[in-house]
């Protein structure tokens, strides 16, 4: 078994290189995913949130307003108010995904993608957390995978995500550079890392990366599988 953190920046393409890896073989599970499952009305995380901020974050179908809570994160400066309420649930469901996995298959290539996976230990530092998951990344991964790209690409593709037909072009692009400058540097983040794929659009290129990345995984990983486990 091999458990892989796959991370990069906003815009990066570290979702392309997860539908690649999947299509390769690996297990994969989304970070944002769990996320937004956690913060559905019912779940504990719903609950804290709207405790914490008030019910101005809910909206008029009784769900989380995203916008208004990215408002309160990004321009209003409550970002680590909300990591520390979101991070370690994400973090305790990404765990519970991983060990089934695992229980179903053994030889799994289990490969969690995340944006943050530096930031949450960053962030748990910051607020003096020395010990535990958060505050360590690497008890929860075998491997770290990080996708490069350069900003104003990254920037590019964000616009052209969310605003598709080129309205609001400026509010995503102030959004996605406010959001970057939360994020850890590529650089920084390429130093900790066991492999580095570059992003810069060819996606042919990356898809070939991406297959290399896999055989080197799948050697690690068999290296690691008890004597008379079945790949």
């Amino acid at each position: 078994m091999l458990s892989v953190g796959l991370t990069g920046g906003l815009g990066s393409g570290k979702s392309t290189v997860a539908v690649y890896l999947r299509d390769l073989g690996a297990e994969i599970v989304e970070a944002d995913e769990l996320g937004r499952a956690l913060m559905e009305p019912g779940q504990p995380v719903f609950a804290q949130i709207v405790e914490h901020f008030g019910g101005e974050v809910v909206g008029s179908d009784g769900r989380l307003n995203r916008a208004r809570i990215a408002e309160l994160a990004f321009k209003q400066g409550y970002l680590q108010e909300l990591n520390a309420i979101v991070h370690p649930a994400v973090i305790a469901a990404q765990r519970h995904w991983m060990r089934a996995v695992f229980a179903r298959n053994p030889a799994a290539i289990a490969v969690i993608e995340s944006a943050l996976i530096f930031e949450v230990e960053r962030d748990a530092r910051a607020r003096g957390e020395s010990e535990g998951l958060l505050a360590d990344w690497r008890r929860r991964f075998d491997r770290i995978v990080v996708v490069t790209a350069p900003d104003e690409l990254k920037i590019a593709r964000w616009v052209a995500r969310i605003s598709p037909m080129g309205v609001g072009c400026a509010t995503a692009e102030a959004d996605a550079r406010a959001r970057l400058a939360f994020q850890v540097a590529d650089a920084e983040k390429a130093s900790h890392a066991d492999f580095v794929l570059e992003n810069c659009g060819n996606l042919a290129a990356l898809r070939a990366e991406t297959a290399l990345l896999w055989e080197k995984l799948r050697h690690e990983n068999n290296r690691n599988l008890p004597a008379g486990s079945l790949e």
